[in-house]
């Protein structure tokens, strides 16, 4: 059984990380490599998905690494237990893309996203502190090949899109239309400078519609306008 890492030393707030990795080398290297991090701390390592629940439940980390493919409690249920639990953590699965409909499942679980296990350091970081903010870790395009290929194995294909078109359909034209840069992977800033509109404004939009359409955050959206097939280069 994994349990509880080594702290980093330092009195300085810093975002707590737990791992779920079934393999051991895989959460030492991920420890080792956000231990160059001053304002991260890993605070346990979870063997599989029971165990990132409990170690979850008692540490109460800002981010948890989340491995898809564990013996016994897999990711997705974790990430789906976690989820439905108050104050959960900010869930990034880690994924190799082999396992594209099991990332797709979590992701509509709540995930704020995925990395591939082969993420560079300095990105990895970056990821984590984004997830702590509850900004997404979205790469426009790792998920469009994501969605893509998904959607392109599966039936009701049409039927799915015509479901998400109709849901888009209810928000009020630029709420619409910021949902689709979104989509698009676009920050707040970036759909502001394009639309020539305040900051503040696109933040009002992305709140309503994450509150219309009764999503969680801003992947959700994201997968909505893919199931769409929308374009979001428009």
């Amino acid at each position: 059984m994994a349990g509880v890492t080594e702290e980093a030393p330092g009195d300085a707030p810093a975002i707590t990380v737990l791992i779920a990795d079934d393999d051991p080398v895989v959460r030492f290297g991920l420890t080792m490599m956000l231990r160059g991090a001053t304002d991260v701390r890993v605070v346990a390592d979870a063997s599989d998905g029971a165990e990132a629940v409990e170690l979850a439940a008692r540490h109460a980390p800002d981010v948890v690494l989340m491995d898809i493919r564990m013996p016994g409690t897999d990711g997705i249920t974790a990430t789906e237990t976690l989820h439905a639990r108050g104050h959960a953590p900010q869930i990034v699965v880690l994924t190799t893309f082999d396992s594209d409909a099991h990332v797709l499942r979590a992701l509509r679980a709540g995930a704020a996203g995925f990395l591939l296990k082969d993420t560079p350091p300095e990105e990895l970081v970056t990821a984590i502190r984004q997830a702590a903010q509850g900004r997404p870790v979205l790469s426009p395009e790792v998920t469009r090949r994501l969605i893509d290929r998904v959607a392109g194995a599966g039936l009701g294909r049409d039927a799915r899109a015509e479901a998400a078109r109709r849901r888009l359909n209810t928000l009020a034209p630029r709420e619409r239309t910021v949902a689709i840069d979104v989509g698009a992977g676009r920050s707040n800033a970036e759909i502001a400078a394009r639309h020539h509109l305040g900051l503040a404004t696109i933040k009002t939009h992305v709140s309503a519609i994450l509150t219309k359409l009764d999503l969680e955050n801003r992947v959700q959206i994201a997968l909505l306008v893919h199931d769409a097939d929308l374009d979001p280069q428009a």
